[in-house]
């Protein structure tokens, strides 16, 4: 018996832990702005070449969704200058193939990214070698 309250007591604290940190989850999600920038980054001193080449080609055709400097928006689509798109666990290759193919959704609650038409494999690969970078000069190897 004394067991069974216990249990009893265990479930309505985590509930109500869960219920007041969804709560507070919620409201600080709401208070920014839609658009806004989901992580700040340190910009490198230099870029390389190929890095500036990226640049260009991420501003047209990344940078409405991903943000400027692939810092991401809120409520819009992912920062790329995140741990999550490290070297290690999103190859270029990954780059190429969600330019080329699109990407459902697996990560981040954005929902599935379209192909982006009009970038050849060489113009992406100059993409991310601009974002790499940025991932180098934010920790990100």
């Amino acid at each position: 018996m004394k067991r069974s309250i216990m249990g009893v007591f265990a479930l309505a604290l985590a509930g109500t832990a869960f219920w007041y940190f969804a709560i507070k989850i919620g409201q600080s999600a709401r208070l920014v702005p839609a658009g806004d920038p989901i992580v700040e980054i340190n910009l490198p001193a230099t870029l390389s070449q190929v890095a500036l080449r990226g640049k260009s080609g991420f501003e047209a055709n990344c940078a409405a969704c991903h943000g400027q400097n692939a810092v991401g928006q809120v409520g819009v689509a992912p920062p790329l200058v995140h741990f999550i798109y490290e070297p290690s666990h999103h190859g270029d290759e990954s780059f190429q193939r969600a330019v080329a193919l699109g990407v459902r959704a697996h990560h981040w609650p954005f929902g599935n990214m379209p192909p982006i038409e009009g970038l050849d494999r060489n113009e992406v690969a100059e993409i991310v070698g601009y974002v790499r970078e940025l991932q180098r000069a934010n920790g990100i190897n």
